[in-house]
């Protein structure tokens, strides 16, 4: 028999009945009332979570074991008149959420995304007090990995030499460099900042860290507050930019940062395209044939099509490696990341009192702050050429 937890999250009040079970609604007959998957009636309230994500996903088993007393449905199964007592949502990417009004859901007081990032987050449909978590972690591991293959492949040259394989031949060999005795610099030292940095240590790489305050954290031997970017970007070898893109960090990485790079400097960028200007990042790499780049994200990405767009052809350049923003994936990822989600809500559902809320003010200059909003944790275009790239959310 499962344990019951008592909800205190502001406006939601008591959550359910005594024997209440996590079932999820699939259809409502006409009366209003739940009925499971076999169309039999379950005796309970109307859902109080709402799930927004992707057709090909089944939330149902982690649900169960993370919310066994939380009624719960598919924002498509549920019709406006179903949805007065959803009090939190569980939301995918924002093709996900097209058609809903907020108005449907008076109660919603808290949606969790599945994703880290909430750049692309509708805020404006999403009015506050509503408060907005990304899923901070989930991805930390996969990304990281991912950012220390890119700049291994970029110090190694790994994609140029494939031509030398190709034809058969050995020398001249290429230059390499060495991570052993570097600096990195992480942009970003929220969870996939700590998860590189742990990474580098087997490389004998001292680290070096850039969050919002400078406050120091595990892992690093200095820590530079944002606004001192560009010093921190001078002290560099490696450059590493896990940072979400906000309306402080689009476009901060532009031609007078690179140029405060060191001349042989690699910059590894696994947070999001548009912290760096596309041009300037492109002349860079074009004038500066001794600096090395490479990124996992895109400047225009669009995933409802699997394609991404870029104004300059960075696959033609010898110092340019990258990967089709697929560094969220791997095995397990979808599991990990449902885990994390939820293990959130549960926090919400319990206490009210959800972790890693984000600042809308970060990301919209006219839309409000709730003022019961915690700050932030310190976490850390189309064009004329096109590339296909694997889908991602």
């Amino acid at each position: 028999m499962c344990q019951r937890s008592s909800v205190t999250a502001p406006a939601i009040g008591r959550a359910n009945r005594p024997g209440a079970k996590s079932v999820r609604v699939d259809r409502w007959d006409r009366a209003g009332q739940e009925a499971d998957g076999r169309g039999a009636a379950v005796p309970r309230g109307p859902p109080r979570l709402l799930v927004a994500i992707g057709p090909d996903l089944d939330p149902g088993p982690a649900i169960a074991t993370a919310l066994p007393d939380v009624p719960w449905s598919l924002l498509p199964d549920t019709p406006p008149a179903a949805r007065g007592e959803v009090v939190a949502m569980l939301a995918g990417s924002r093709r996900h959420l097209e058609g809903f009004d907020a108005a449907t859901t008076p109660k919603l007081a808290f949606v969790q995304r599945i994703f880290t990032g909430v750049d692309d987050f509708p805020f404006d449909r999403f009015p506050a007090p509503i408060a907005v978590a990304g899923n901070v972690g989930a991805y930390a591991p996969y990304v990281a990995e991912q950012a220390l293959a890119l700049a291994l492949a970029a110090a190694r040259q790994i994609v140029p030499v494939q031509a030398m394989v190709r034809a058969g031949r050995l020398r001249p060999p290429p230059t390499q460099r060495l991570f052993a005795g570097a600096t990195a610099v992480i942009l970003g030292y929220g969870a996939i900042g700590r998860a590189i940095a742990d990474r580098l240590r087997g490389f004998d790489v001292t680290v070096v860290g850039v969050n919002r305050t400078g406050q120091m954290a595990p892992g690093v031997v200095s820590m530079y507050p944002a606004d001192r970017l560009d010093e921190a970007l001078a002290v560099g070898d490696l450059v590493f930019d896990a940072r979400p893109l906000t309306r402080s960090t689009r476009g901060s990485i532009g031609r007078a940062q690179l140029e405060r790079m060191r001349p042989r400097a690699i910059y590894v960028n696994v947070g999001r395209a548009a912290t760096a200007d596309e041009e300037a990042l492109y002349r860079h790499l074009e004038s500066h044939l001794e600096f090395r780049a490479g990124t996992d994200p895109w400047w225009g990405e669009d995933f409802v099509h699997g394609t991404f767009h870029t104004r300059f052809p960075f696959w033609e350049l010898p110092n340019f490696v990258a990967t089709p923003h697929s560094a969220g994936y791997g095995a397990g990822t979808i599991d990990r990341a449902l885990t994390f989600a939820l293990r959130n809500l549960a926090r919400y559902f319990a206490t009210g009192d959800p972790e890693h809320l984000v600042d809308r003010r970060d990301y919209a200059a006219d839309l409000p702050t709730p003022a019961s909003a915690p700050p932030p944790a310190a976490d850390g275009s189309g064009g004329d050429t096109s590339r296909a790239a694997a889908r991602t959310a």
